[in-house]
């Protein structure tokens, strides 16, 4: 283990690679490292990308890196794709808009399948994040799946959430809607070089000059780019470098550290229910109607051991996966 992160923390990029792919992976040999691996954490900015299909995220993002690179800043990005919800496949493709990178030592680009995860993230995405916070990248740049009105996620796993939206937004029904606004700390109208972006900057601030809630207490600033030719791109980079200090402040952690804990303990705990011997005989009952979902997951905690032995249930689970 001690040898896994002194590999990670050299900075070279093979042994960072095969991590990624073990915690893509779900290897369970890896649950032993976790400690270390956050431990090891150099402070690195992470920075959640987020937008609507089409609004130019992978172009801005590749923009940025070129910005955060010429203030001598090592970058790390992991893209998040969708997946087929039929094959599970991903086309992995976000990396072609930031090949201008590609030959770039000190930036780490990884894409990740979605795998079904809602909110446009992948589930081991948060534990990525940390693998390459470990191998000093800083900032740590998270590019979601072209996410809706209500696709969050990201607000609950990155420090600054930048929310990309375009002029042709929809009217301002459409903005007030979509709660991608609410969480942002960042907004930017990107492709401002379009008729109509002045106009969308405008109906964005005025429509949030009004809003309650968190977004009356500290509205979110608003700025133009045009990702394409780097216009507003440097106004950007300084907005979210402003943006770190707030993010680091003790509730904003508190509250990112209670979401992750929720999540990992219902996988944990799900993952353990499955492996019941009345897993099946649950499944059939609500399948039949014979049992509600509630009560059928009320008894399955109910039989969850209360102290968990993480070493016998890895070696378990690699065993049966052997077989």
């Amino acid at each position: 283990m001690s040898d896994a992160l002194a590999d990670l923390a050299s900075g070279e990029r093979r042994p960072l690679a095969r991590l990624l792919t073990r915690i893509e992976n779900g290897d369970p040999t890896l649950r032993p490292l976790l400690p270390g691996l956050f431990a090891a954490g150099r402070g690195g900015h992470l920075v959640g990308i987020t937008g609507p299909p089409g609004s130019g995220k992978s172009t801005l993002v590749n923009a940025l890196i070129g910005e955060w690179r010429r203030r001598d800043r090592r970058v790390g990005v992991l893209a998040v794709d969708p997946s087929s919800p039929y094959t599970r496949g991903a086309i992995l493709g976000d990396r072609i808009r930031m090949m201008d990178h590609a030959a770039d030592r000190d930036v780490f680009m990884r894409s990740m399948a979605a795998r079904g995860e809602l909110g446009g993230l992948a589930a081991a995405t948060w534990i990525a994040a940390a693998a390459l916070d470990a191998a000093g990248y800083d900032p740590v740049v998270v590019e979601t799946v072209g996410a809706g009105q209500s696709e969050v996620e990201i607000a609950r796993l990155a420090e600054t959430t930048v929310v990309v939206e375009v002029p042709e937004m929809g009217d301002e029904v459409q903005a007030i809607k979509a709660g991608l606004l609410e969480v942002a700390d960042v907004i930017v109208v990107n492709k401002g070089d379009r008729p109509g972006a002045d106009r969308a900057a405008r109906q964005l601030r005025a429509m949030l000059s009004t809003a309650g809630g968190r977004v009356a207490r500290k509205p979110p600033p608003i700025l133009l780019t045009t990702a394409t030719t780097g216009d507003g791109v440097a106004a950007l980079a300084d907005a979210v470098d402003a943006h770190r200090s707030l993010a680091r402040h003790p509730i904003a952690a508190r509250d990112r550290a209670a979401h992750q804990l929720r999540r990992a303990l219902a996988a944990l705990v799900a993952q353990r229910a499955e492996a019941d011997t009345v897993w099946e005989e649950m499944l059939d009952a609500v399948a039949r109607r014979s049992m509600d979902p509630l009560t059928a997951s009320a008894q399955l905690l109910d039989r969850v051991p209360r102290t968990v032995d993480y070493s016998t249930s890895e070696s378990a689970s690699t065993d049966a996966r052997d077989r």
